[in-house]
């Protein structure tokens, strides 16, 4: 797991330095051992009305990332370990993905607190 934060802390730090574009319009990036390709961007619409638009890499050794925005800041999470759908991690908060539907959490609101934001569903294009 260890790995997994430095080499989020490493994509993060490229990207605020400016070495991969915020939004990287779903291309591809490389950090010396991990390289991520096929990304694509998705909309998504919560039960609030907020509309997300979220950024997914592939990388070839099985990882893969997302780019959330979290209070008006981009967040790139990285996967773990999720008994269905895919469950990404950034800090306290999760970004876990099932089908079309995804919800974000925040751990340091407790362990049974609802979803930062809820019912968010894939917009169609």
């Amino acid at each position: 797991m260890k790995t997994g934060f430095v080499v989020a802390s490493a994509i993060f730090g490229a990207i605020v330095m400016g070495n991969v574009a915020p939004a990287a319009a779903a291309g591809s990036f490389h950090l010396s051992d991990i390289q991520a390709k096929n990304g694509r961007t998705s909309k998504y619409t919560c039960s609030t009305g907020r509309i997300l638009q979220v950024t997914y890499w592939n990388a070839a050794n099985g990882q893969s990332f997302a780019l959330v925005p979290v209070n008006g800041q981009q967040m790139l999470f990285v996967d773990t370990l999720s008994a269905s759908g895919v469950k990404y991690q950034a800090g306290s908060y999760t970004w876990w993905t099932k089908g079309p539907r995804a919800d974000l959490y925040d751990a340091t609101k407790g362990e049974n607190a609802p979803p930062v934001l809820s019912n968010c569903v894939t917009i169609v294009r």
